[in-house]
């Protein structure tokens, strides 16, 4: 799983909450680092906040998408109006979380998008079967 947070005391309260949860976990802590990242197709789950330096977490998610990243992004901002959930949701994100916010209510929507997203998430190999 990514997290990315500008926040250091966030990434590290959700790094530390996420293991415990039996989570592998890498933070990011700019929306560029995090574009890098989660561009890799290598994870499973992104944790991607909006505010951030450098690029903002809605940009981040546009550029993902507009380059056939499918895994799933998961918003979270101090912002709660219903168009800024609505805009994060339209770009693309599977869920949207308003800080601040419950971590039993966070893990519980890691696990549903883990299960959207099948057995084979972020295993980050395509199987085409054998090749000759």
């Amino acid at each position: 799983m990514l997290v990315v947070d500008d926040e250091p005391g966030v990434r590290k309260a959700l790094q530390r909450g996420l293991r415990a949860e039996g989570m592998d976990v890498v933070t990011a802590a700019d929306g560029p680092t995090g574009l890098q990242l989660a561009g890799t197709g290598s994870f499973d789950v992104v944790l991607l906040d909006i505010m951030l330096p450098g690029l903002s977490g809605y940009r981040v998610l546009e550029r993902l998408r507009k380059d056939g990243v499918t895994t799933p992004v998961l918003l979270v901002s101090a912002k709660d109006g219903e168009v800024d959930q609505a805009d994060g949701l339209d770009l693309g994100a599977d869920g949207y979380l308003v800080k601040p916010f419950s971590f039993v209510v966070l893990v519980a929507q890691v696990r549903a998008v883990l299960r959207r997203a099948g057995p084979e998430a972020g295993r980050g190999t395509l199987r085409l079967g054998a090749l000759a």
